[in-house]
Formats: C-alpha cells, structure tokens, sequence
C-alpha cells in the first residue's frame, strides 16, 4: 500500500505531517470532528477500553473472546447464509436471528514489533441457540467489517451494526486506535493508517472463524466480505473498496455512509473491478456535504452502484441511534447486503422498495442523479 501522504512501512501508512487539515470537508462547524494535530501512526495508545474486557493472541494468532459470555438480542433481520434464500420469519422490521456480541483486542505488531497497533473490535453475530437464532447448519455467514467516523466508536452505531447482525451477517467493528471517541489526543490525519487496520482486521475475522473452537468458528465466510464505513470511516472503505493506494480483493461490497475520497491518500479511485458500492448522503449535512458522495457516485462507473439520498437528514442521526432515518438506512443497507454480498436476487427490489419514500428517501442508481 502506498500513499504520497506517508511513506508506506510493515502494511501501514505513516501518518502525514502532524496537522494536515482536510481539503473535502469543513471542520468548524460539527465539534465531534475537527482537525488536530497528531503524532501518527507510530504512537502507541496506551489507555485502555474499559467495555472491552477481552485481551488479544500473540500477533499471528487468530483471535480469541475472554470477555462476558454473549448476550442474546431482540433484533432480527433476513438470513444471509450461504446458497439459502430468506427462510426464517421475522421477529422485527428487518429479520430473524438473535445476536451474539463479543469483544476482541486485535494487536498488530507489523508496523512495530514492540509497538503494537491496538484495534479493540467488537463483533456482533447470529447467536447459536434456540428458536431464531443461528444454527451450525445456517453458517459460514458473510462478514461485515465497519469503519466508526472520526471521534466515534463502534457502540455510537450500535442498533445498525446489530440490524446487519440479526440479518445474518457478521458484522465486526474496530475503534481506531487515534481516532475513536475515547482516545485523549486525537489526530484526524491518522486516516492514513486505517484502510490497513481494516485489512488486518477482515483477516483476523477470517483466522477466527477457522479455528477448532471459539466463539465464531464456522461462522464467517472468507469468501463474502464487504466494508462499511461513516464520515471518515466512509473514506476509509471508499479507499479499502475502490482507491489504488489501499484496494483489498477480498472486499465484494461497500457501502460509504457520509464519505468522500480523501486526498492525502493519493492514486485513483473506481478503476476496472471495484465492487458494487452503496453512497448514503443527507441532503442537510453540513459535516460531509452531498457533493462529496455525489462525486464519488458518478465517477463511479466500473460496476453497481447506488445513491441514497435522505432529504432534510444530517451527519449523524442517519446512522446513530434509532430514530428516523436511521431504520430506514438499516432496511436499505440490509437488502444491499442480501443482494449483492448473500446473493439473494430478490433483494433488489425490496432494495428498490424500502429506498423510494416519498419525503424522506431516494434510492437511484446507475449514475442517474437524485431530483
């Protein structure tokens, strides 16, 4: 991986210089995310998580659950194993599994050996179990790595990420390690590192669910995995899907909540072979405004993609917390999913369906642009 905003060293960026602000988005005007100087990749966060019991394997090792035993969850969602169309009836609006979560601390000591990268993930899964839950039969299910944006973590989108979940998936998300909302001294520029902390972290998932024994085996399918990612978690997969610099093979689907590509980065995006792609963008954000996604759709035009827009929506609601929008962006994501990482057909048009409310969403494709 390269990038003309750091030279590239053991998979990982090194940070840009300490300070470079951001070309694509104004900063001022949303608290949560501004510009900060940091130290970069080479710094070790050195404060720990406290909702994240579990501790991490020696670096080559897939990793392991020390945390509390998996809780079982209401939500539900359509089945997305392998080869099966949607046979469980719905518990909720979207689907029915119970989730499982869990917490890992992922150590990546390739930038560093003595200086270990720390990614602390959790993971939300269908739940073996009882009725409505994941049977050993219903797995290996496609994976779902998610991005948090700048100055978030994984539990600021928990009732989508567990939506995903219900429906099927796996659906692991790492907060990063100088850029979640509970690091001290935050540094923006630290983005540069990230697409390879996705990479290593599909990785470890995928070595997880190979194991003998653990809280995944079986469960995770190497060959259908796609990434998800909000605000500058959404450049982060937009690099990780479609950028030069950062491309993984392994990702067959991407959906960019409130992104846009981001220039340090460097090389092109959207060349020959880049997977389909879902862009969600409120029309009111001022974080991350609609031209942003919009540039990134049209140029978009190697393979499926798709716009939905969210009228009067701004940066956050749409995929925190549980208030309109924000289930109607699970429903949409969750057709996208079915259809184009489980292979369900029918989901498009359901797809079609729930991203076409009058007042409230749009849903187009195929280059055309929203009215």
């Amino acid at each position: 991986m390269r990038a003309r905003a750091g030279a590239a060293r053991g998979g990982h960026f090194l940070a840009p210089s300490a300070g470079r602000p951001r070309a694509t988005r104004p900063r001022a005007a949303h608290p949560r995310r501004r510009v900060l100087p940091g130290a970069g990749a080479a710094v070790l966060l050195a404060t720990g998580l406290a909702a994240c019991a579990a501790t991490g394997p020696p670096a080559g090792h897939p990793p392991q659950a020390t945390g509390p035993a998996p809780a079982p969850s209401a939500a539900a969602g359509t089945p997305g194993s392998r080869g099966r169309p949607p046979q469980r009836q719905a518990i909720g609006a979207i689907g029915g599994y119970q989730v499982a979560r869990l917490s890992l601390r992922l150590a990546d000591r390739s930038l560093f050996a003595s200086r270990p990268r720390v990614l602390r993930t959790a993971v939300w899964y269908p739940a073996p179990g009882p009725a409505a839950s994941a049977s050993a039969s219903d797995g290996p299910f496609p994976l779902v790595v998610f991005a948090p944006g700048f100055l978030q973590c994984a539990s600021s989108y928990r009732p989508l990420l567990r939506a995903w979940a219900s429906a099927g998936y796996v659906v692991a998300a790492p907060d990063f390690p100088l850029t979640s909302c509970r690091t001290p001294d935050p540094a923006e520029d630290d983005l540069a590192n990230q697409p390879a902390d996705m990479a290593f972290v599909i990785r470890r998932l995928v070595a997880a669910g190979d194991r003998p024994h653990g809280s995944l085996t079986g469960l995770v399918d190497p060959e259908r995995i796609a990434v998800a990612g909000h605000s500058d978690g959404g450049d982060t997969v937009a690099a990780l899907a479609a950028g030069s610099c950062c491309r993984d093979r392994a990702v067959r689907a991407a959906i960019v909540l409130a992104g846009a590509e981001w220039p340090p980065l460097g090389g092109s995006y959207f060349g020959k072979g880049t997977p389909p792609v879902l862009f969600v963008q409120g029309s009111a954000d001022d974080i991350n405004p609609p031209p942003a996604s919009l540039a990134m759709y049209r140029a978009d035009a190697s393979g499926p993609r798709f716009y939905l827009d969210l009228p009067g929506a701004g940066h956050l609601a749409p995929y925190e917390g549980r208030r309109p929008p924000e289930p109607l962006v699970a429903r949409v994501t969750v057709d996208f999913l079915d259809r184009y990482l489980a292979g369900q057909r029918a989901a498009a048009a359901a797809m079609r369906r729930a991203g076409r409310v009058p007042g409230r969403a749009v849903l187009v494709g195929g280059g055309r642009l929203p009215p």
